[in-house]
């Protein structure tokens, strides 16, 4: 059978034009949703490991996304997308995008090396130190109030008690105890004058920090428990990835000309 010339046409613009209708998951008042983008939010939702992909996952991703066009054609419709906040919102968004792929871009480029993470956690280990301490303060603003507490405590005054009127309201409550840390995480004046006392003594003078004026008393010191590299190795992946995206960013503004 020979086709006449219109028939023929017909058929070949169909053959020519299925391809594309199969790209898409549907049309919203002539306006195509690509089936890319039903394909890109199935796998961010089963990267979330919420739910597999499925058809009925895909059936109700489709529907939202149906949905959201229909919503957005009439937001349009209505002029929303010439309002100044919302021009801004959408430029804002439109850098975010932008700037977070080039950087996930320049991560896989220049990836942290297990030299870096082992060079970094050799220096927090140093840091830390071998031993870690369990002691208890009470900070006051003045150098008499400090001598007076002191005084106290050699008149048989406990410590939890005074420490109640401690500045530090986050261990006031507690008796004043810091619980176990390094010295490293303490102003040297109050780590210095800690780790010279001895378990259960009380520092004889007030110490003097930015903050004001500390009576310290030491209730114990034991070996550092330092976690082995394997346990901390993706903490100091992703905080040494982000140094390297902030020296990037610095280099970048430190290039461009700005007035």
């Amino acid at each position: 059978m020979i086709l006449k010339p219109a028939r023929l046409l017909l058929a070949l613009i169909a053959v020519v034009a299925a391809p594309a209708f199969a790209q898409n998951v549907a049309t919203v008042n002539g306006k195509a949703i690509p089936a890319s983008r039903l394909d890109t939010v199935v796998k961010q939702v089963t990267a979330q490991g919420k739910q597999p992909d499925s058809p009925q996952l895909r059936e109700a991703i489709k529907k939202d996304l149906i949905a959201r066009e229909v919503m957005v054609q009439e937001a349009d419709k209505q002029g929303y997308s010439n309002k100044p906040d919302v021009k801004q919102a959408l430029e804002n968004t439109r850098q975010s995008i932008v700037i977070n792929a080039m950087l996930a871009d320049y991560v896989k480029k220049n990836p942290v090396k297990d030299a870096e993470v082992k060079a970094e956690y050799d220096k927090y280990k140093a840091s830390v130190g071998d031993k870690e301490y369990r002691a208890r303060h009470i900070l006051v603003g003045t150098e008499k109030e400090a001598t007076d507490i002191i005084a106290k405590l050699k008149g048989g005054a406990k410590f939890e008690e005074l420490a109640k009127q401690s500045k530090d309201t986050g261990s006031a409550a507690n008796g004043g105890d810091l619980d176990w840390a390094s010295p490293s995480n303490f102003v040297k004046p109050f780590s210095d004058a800690m780790i010279a006392l001895k378990d259960g003594q009380v520092t004889d003078k007030p110490v003097q920090s930015q903050f004001g004026y500390h009576v310290i008393k030491l209730e114990g010191s034991r070996a550092a428990k330092v976690p082995a590299l394997d346990e901390v190795k993706g903490q100091i992946e992703q905080a040494l990835t982000q140094k390297k995206i902030a020296a990037y960013r610095d280099e970048l503004v430190k290039k461009a000309k700005v007035q």
